[in-house]
């Protein structure tokens, strides 16, 4: 029998203002029902014609609204990517489409083992915002926390970003969700299933009465695939998942100025970790001495809860404003299998992370003249993030022997509070009709494992050199604090005489990463139909950061490198004529460090004395990259299209670490849509989707590489099929 493992799982806070949310959420129904006039004061509108006062409607106000929130976020010098609810719908999967799936659609971005995603070089890194709001990120897993289904627009912020965006700074995927109002009353209820044993039923309402309005969603997802295959195999061993995601979105026009809004999320997802038939044993546990590597039992399971309160609006005719308060709780649970885990790797770590966050988040915009627009604004974040880890390993003697095939228990708890504060101002001046110049201060200050303060400058500048040519440069200096995910080095000495016991300890404190980026880019309109684009950067930077699977749990953790270089070229190509649709990117990205300078704990002693003098290559760095695809729209309904992602292939060791790369892969996606017309019940969508359509078998990562722990594979072919019906 296997040794009993002590699971300390902690119970986590739901945001308090979840309760707010879910209130809200069942009081919908009564907001369709109730067809109040709109209340509160007439707007000081008058008809020139008949000095009758006009009174604007919610969906007039609710623009208005819409445009002055955006007028809170430019983009000046920083390079940008839009994907339009219609191009996702384009997808070969639609609107079931992962958002890393769609995120990977956009120039610079590179696809990685467990759902990551890496834009112009760097490791995760990525700031969401969804309607303005800085979303907090969740603890690094693989499963996608938002739906894109809620997604109007979503458009990739990278480059030289203004003042106003900071702390994650590889790029910002900036959310703007489906309205009611705009949408009008109504919903839609569909299923996706197809291969790999994949269901995916989904459901929403959407609508406003009188000053309401509100957009809820939700889906479930169970699939036979859910992580990569650690083989190339068809079929994956022991590799189900079963997630659940919901997202609603309800507000009140307090009046034609002011907006209430709530937003609120949820997932709660659960994987099995994919097994690799046929391999050895290392250790024996107790009396046994076998194991049949496909029978291991290993799995992950990852929640994360928000809710953020937000009130939008207008103070007098020159500043527009929005402010939020909001909550998120995140946790990740690895479970390993005691008596496989033993003899495969030496440990069984029973992991619990959580990490519940508290945000403020208050941007201004305010209009001097005709030529300068003044932006302004705060956030901070307090977090409290414990780590529980209960681990089972083998005792040895002074030279790693083992001398015992009876484990023992490590317990190790550790609690990480974390606040964060920022500030930024920033100035938008228009230099005549062609000519647009950004440039602001951001002040940034961590405090958790050590406290790291940085003032920012930024500037950056478009300009319109003709009606089809328009030319932005920027430069930004950045401050990334680390992920409050890390292992304290009094968990490392209570490995020591164990079969977990590392070879140096080293600096165990995460260091925040402080960058100097340079960015300059073209587009360029070819007639009416054809838009291309060319981009370059360099990024020089300081204590880069990077993260690494390190040990048997699929559990990122974070580590320095002393310096960083990352420098790149992207070029885009987006094509529009009527039904015909086609988008193009291509980049060339090289990404690398030179000393680890904290966590040296995970690292092999040879290669930190390698790395200690000489650049590598990061381990998600790719050299090309393109994504690409093609949409015609018939009459009658239908569509046909494709798009594909192509890859050189990530680092794996070779004569150096991370002194080679995978093989390169290419994946081409199929599908057909129609939409059908019926008497009785109105329009039904249909779609069928060909995922990987010529089964090429390729290999993402062999697990070898600095902070690389497994093999994982692409997918394999692939048909799912969709139906959806609004009403």
């Amino acid at each position: 029998m296997n040794a009993p493992i002590s699971r300390l799982t902690p119970v986590g806070p739901v945001p308090r203002l979840l309760a707010l949310a879910v209130a809200a959420a069942l009081a919908v129904p009564a907001f369709a029902q109730q067809a109040e006039a709109p209340q509160g004061p007439a707007p000081a509108d008058t008809d020139s014609q008949d000095g009758k006062v006009k009174q604007l409607s919610t969906v007039e106000v609710t623009a208005a609204l819409d445009q002055a929130r955006n007028s809170l976020s430019p983009d000046t010098g920083s390079s940008q990517y839009v994907i339009t609810a219609q191009n996702i719908q384009a997808l070969p999967q639609g609107e079931s489409t992962p958002l890393n799936q769609v995120i990977l659609q956009a120039p610079g971005v590179v696809q990685d083992s467990f759902g990551g995603v890496h834009v112009r070089g760097d490791h995760a890194n990525l700031q969401y915002r969804i309607n303005g709001v800085i979303i907090p990120e969740s603890i690094s897993g693989f499963g996608q926390t938002l739906d894109a289904r809620t997604i109007q627009s979503v458009k990739l912020l990278d480059g030289a970003l203004p003042a106003q965006y900071g702390l994650r700074t590889a790029a910002v995927v900036d959310i703007t969700t489906k309205s009611g109002t705009d949408l009008g009353n109504g919903g839609s209820v569909g299923l996706t299933g197809g291969s790999f044993g994949t269901l995916n039923p989904n459901a929403s309402l959407w609508g406003s009465s009188g000053r309401w309005s509100y957009f809820l969603t939700a889906n479930y997802l169970e699939s036979d695939a859910g992580v990569e295959n650690p083989t190339d195999s068809r079929k994956p061993v022991h590799d189900k998942t079963h997630q659940i995601k919901a997202f609603g979105d309800v507000s009140y026009l307090v009046n034609d100025d002011t907006r209430l809004s709530l937003m609120f999320g949820a997932d709660n997802n659960r994987f099995q970790i994919p097994n690799n038939p046929g391999q050895d044993p290392s250790f024996g546990y107790l009396d046994q001495t076998e194991f049949d590597s496909a029978n291991l039992n290993e799995r992950q399971n990852e929640k994360t809860d928000f809710a953020v309160l937000s009130l939008q609006g207008k103070i007098g005719d020159g500043t527009n404003y929005q402010v939020s308060v909001g909550e998120r709780y995140t946790s990740l649970d690895f479970i390993p299998d005691l008596a496989g885990d033993l003899m495969f790797n030496g440990v069984a770590s029973d992991i619990s992370r959580s990490n519940h966050a508290t945000t403020l988040q208050a941007d201004f915009a305010t209009t001097l003249g005709d030529n300068h627009t003044l932006r302004y604004g705060i956030y901070g974040s307090h977090e409290e993030a414990p780590s529980y880890n209960n681990s089972w390993v083998f005792p040895t003697d002074a030279d790693g022997n083992v001398t015992s095939t009876t484990p023992f228990a490590v317990l190790d708890n550790t609690r990480v509070m974390a606040n964060t504060w920022s500030a930024y101002l920033q100035d938008e001046w228009r230099i005549g009709d062609a000519f647009t110049l950004n440039y602001g201060l951001r002040g940034d200050s961590y405090d958790a494992f050590s406290k790291q303060t940085q003032l920012s400058p930024r500037i950056g500048a478009v300009w319109q050199a003709s009606d089809s040519t328009t030319v932005h440069a920027g430069y930004s200096r950045y401050f990334t604090p680390p992920a409050t995910e890390a292992i304290t080095t009094s968990s490392i000495e209570k490995f020591d005489n164990t079969t977990n016991a590392v070879q140096n300890y080293g600096n165990n404190t995460p260091l925040a990463e402080r960058d100097d980026l340079l960015d300059v880019g073209v587009q360029q309109q070819v007639g009416s139909n054809l838009t291309l684009g060319l981009d370059a950067y360099y990024r020089k930077a300081h204590d880069l950061q990077d993260e690494g699977q390190f040990g048997a749990a699929l559990v990122y953790s974070t580590f320095n490198y002393e310096k960083g270089l990352i420098r790149g070229v992207e070029i885009t190509a987006n094509y529009q004529n009527g039904p015909l649709s086609a988008y193009f990117n291509l980049s060339a990205s090289k990404a690398q460090g030179k000393n680890v300078v904290t966590s040296q704990y995970n690292f092999d002693p040879d290669d930190l004395d390698y790395v200690a003098d000489h650049y590598i290559n990061c381990d998600h760095d790719q050299l090309w990259t393109s994504s690409g695809g093609i949409s015609y729209a018939f009459a009658g309904g239908t569509k046909l299209g494709a798009d594909y992602l192509f890859g050189s292939g990530l680092r794996k060791d070779g004569a150096v670490p991370n002194g080679d790369s995978m093989p390169s892969y290419f994946q081409l996606n199929l599908d057909v849509a129609h939409d059908f017309t019926f008497a009785s019940t109105g329009k039904l969508h249909a779609q069928l989707a060909l995922l990987n359509a010529l089964d090429r078998t390729y290999q993402l990562r062999d697990g070898s590489g600095i902070g690389v722990g497994a093999p994982q594979f692409g997918p394999r072919r692939g048909v799912y099929a969709t139906v959806q019906k609004d009403f």
